[in-house]
This record gives C-alpha cells, structure tokens and sequence, in this order.
C-alpha cells in the first residue's frame, strides 16, 4: 500500500515500509523486506554488512526512535540516503532535536523524514528543523488536506528564533537605519 508524503514541499506517493521490532523480536531476526524500507537504528546496527549495498541504492534508510542518539549513525551519513527520525506522541520534541544535529552538527545532506505522530501543527517546525519529507499516519489526511498543509507551512514568514532553515535570528536578518531607537 503507498502512503501519501510531504516530500519537498510537494505531496507524493510513498511505497517505503518503515519496519519495527516487536517485542522480544532480535534484530539480528528480522525478515527485512525487499524493496525501499527504513529500518529501526538496532537491526542497522546489528545488520550493517548485510544492508550497506541496499543502503548506498537508496533502498535501505534507518530510523531512531526518540532519544537515540544520532551518533550512532554519524560514521554513515555518506551511506544513508534517507534517515526517519520517530516523534512518538505530539508532546515529544526530541526529534527535533536530533534533526537539527543531523543537519547542522553532522552536515546530513540525504532525506530526513518526519515518521510516527507527524501532525499538520507541527509541519512548520519540522521543515524549520530540517525535514524535508514528513509522513503522517496513512490515512490522517486527505489529499486536499496535505495541500493545504503545504501552504500553511510557509504561514510564519519572519520567525524570531534561528533554524536550520534560517540561520540568523531576526534580529540579525533585520536591516535597521542609523536613527532607529529600541522602544523600552
């Protein structure tokens, strides 16, 4: 079945598998499927020799779960064309996190896909944080929902804080004249 995904700022059809352990289930055990799949960071681990031909096609991404560290997949970023980073409820923010260590700290260059409870609220500070593909659950949105989402996501032209998107803070990106006071 193909999901609908944000990717790039378009809606696209998505056919990538996002595999999971169950419980007790070993990652050296796990059948991992043919075609384009992301696979938990312990069964890359656990599996790397075996994955790494699939990975440097494309086919192979890895995914961590909130609060793994992304150090664990920094000796690979060169490989790793695709890595998901898991929000599990909407109150967690350590993906956040972790997205703009990927993309500032370790100078991540492939997809960083926004997978779990990926919400339209969220859409603006994910891509702000340096998504550029975000998954919501199959089925959350319509295609006219998803839409609408993309053009909501530019809604804050100005943010005040720095990003991976916008570098300087406002006040650094703000030209100002020599006569202009600071109100107090």
């Amino acid at each position: 079945m193909s999901d609908k995904i944000i990717k790039n700022g378009r809606v696209a059809t998505d056919d990538r598998l996002t595999v999971s352990l169950a419980e007790g289930e070993a990652a050296t055990d796990i059948a991992v499927p043919a075609g384009p799949v992301l696979v938990p960071l312990a069964v890359w681990q656990a599996r790397r020799d075996e994955l790494l031909a699939r990975a440097r096609s494309g086919e192979v991404g890895v995914w961590l779960a909130a609060g793994e560290d992304v150090a664990a997949v920094a000796g690979d970023l060169q490989v790793l064309q695709v890595i998901g980073l898991h929000f599990p409820k909407f109150t967690d923010g350590r993906s956040y996190s972790a997205a703009t260590l990927l993309r500032n700290r370790h100078g991540y260059k492939g997809e960083l896909r926004a997978i779990g409870e990926v919400l339209r609220d969220q859409f603006n500070y994910m891509t702000r944080c340096g998504f550029d593909a975000l998954q919501p659950q199959a089925e959350r949105y319509t295609d006219a929902q998803l839409e609408a989402a993309i053009a909501s996501i530019d809604d804050f032209t100005q943010p005040y804080q720095h990003s991976v998107k916008d570098p300087q803070p406002l006040f650094r990106r703000v030209e100002r004249g020599p006569d202009t006071q600071v109100q107090q």
